[in-house]
């Protein structure tokens, strides 16, 4: 390779519902919000990531937002094309003369079809990839923690992205059992849109939905360090006034309650696939949680007192799977698990 090194440009992507980031030489070089704006009637694309979020709930009637991923696969093939090479053009700021080759590993859901596989790899070939490398989530948010996948321990991980909840346990380099739910951060912020309506009569939108889950959001009614209350600004559905009320954490814990049973159940349905020498080795080492979903207040002292088990939240959760995949991409050869038709 040595002489035509500058001609391969090699990144890893963590292609997510709720945000993509493209890692680059073990940095992260581009971290935005999955969402698009483009123009209705010439099918132009106005803005990608953090411009088009600013954009989404605010829009006139000549331009949409879309959010190309749902439920972690790509639902809007042209958005999710034009957004992966919006995001490429990010990195490379300067103008090269020619355009390098790209080699890519990028992240799936371990519950994903054929289909929606082959989805994702055009997606990069459209994208001007010459080498894609496919990765299951749960395995590269184990990789990110930094647990060695490798060796013949079993390890259960549980990564809670924006549209899907994967579950997997893994040894050998290789998921032996998973669980993968269409239930996570998007659902989330969907029962809060929907508690506003109910009990409040207010209308709020996503992002501000969105906002309460960052600044509120918990899984227990009771918390040693709770968050402040939070002011919520929105329309009054009997009079059509903006208006703004007070919420506190209790309340949202109430309203996501449902939702994240449904994980819990998930989690315990796991738990019952593992083979009894890989159950003991978890009972050991605990269960490992990742992804933005995870970073829910008092959510692993949830999971634990449900499994009894201990449960660890990876340092810097958000990013956990970006850096798996990253360091993926350095161990091409070495790692059998990378998928390549």
């Amino acid at each position: 390779m040595g002489l035509f090194d500058f001609l391969t440009q090699e990144i890893a992507i963590d292609l997510g519902t709720a945000n993509t980031l493209i890692i680059q030489n073990d940095k992260v070089v581009v971290d935005e919000p999955s969402i698009v704006a483009k123009n209705i009637q010439t099918g132009k694309i106005v803005a990608i990531g953090k411009k088009a979020q600013q954009m989404h709930g605010k829009t006139h009637k000549l331009i949409e937002t879309v959010r190309p991923l749902k439920d972690g696969v790509i639902a809007d093939f042209q958005s999710a094309e034009s957004m992966i090479r919006g995001m490429i053009k990010m990195i490379k700021g300067g103008k090269s003369m020619f355009n390098p080759s790209l080699r890519m590993v990028i992240c799936i859901p371990s519950g994903i079809t054929e289909v929606e596989k082959r989805a994702v790899r055009d997606s990069a070939e459209h994208a001007h990839a010459k080498e894609v490398y496919l990765i299951h989530e749960p395995m590269a948010a184990a990789i990110g923690i930094g647990i060695d996948v490798e060796e013949p321990m079993g390890n259960m991980i549980i990564d809670i992205g924006g549209g899907t909840s994967e579950i997997a346990v893994i040894a050998l380099g290789g998921i032996v059992c998973d669980k993968s739910i269409r239930v996570a951060g998007d659902d989330f912020t969907a029962d809060i849109e929907e508690y506003m309506r109910r009990q409040h009569n207010i209308l709020v939108g996503e992002r501000t939905a969105e906002q309460i889950k960052i600044e509120v959001g918990a899984a227990m009614t009771e918390l040693e360090n709770p968050p402040a209350d939070f002011a919520v600004r929105g329309r009054d559905l009997m009079t059509g006034i903006p208006k703004e009320i007070v919420v506190t954490y209790s309340e949202i814990a109430h309203a996501l309650d449902k939702t994240i049973s449904k994980i819990e159940e998930a989690i315990l349905s796991a738990l019952e696939m593992t083979p009894p020498e890989l159950s003991a080795d978890i009972y050991k080492t605990g269960i490992y949680l990742a992804g933005g979903g995870s970073m829910l207040r008092g959510l692993d002292k949830r999971i634990a007192i449900k499994t009894k088990l201990p449960v660890h939240i990876a340092e810097d959760p958000l990013r956990a799977v970006a850096r798996g995949t990253s360091i993926a991409l350095k161990n091409i050869d070495r790692f059998q698990f990378l998928i390549r038709d």
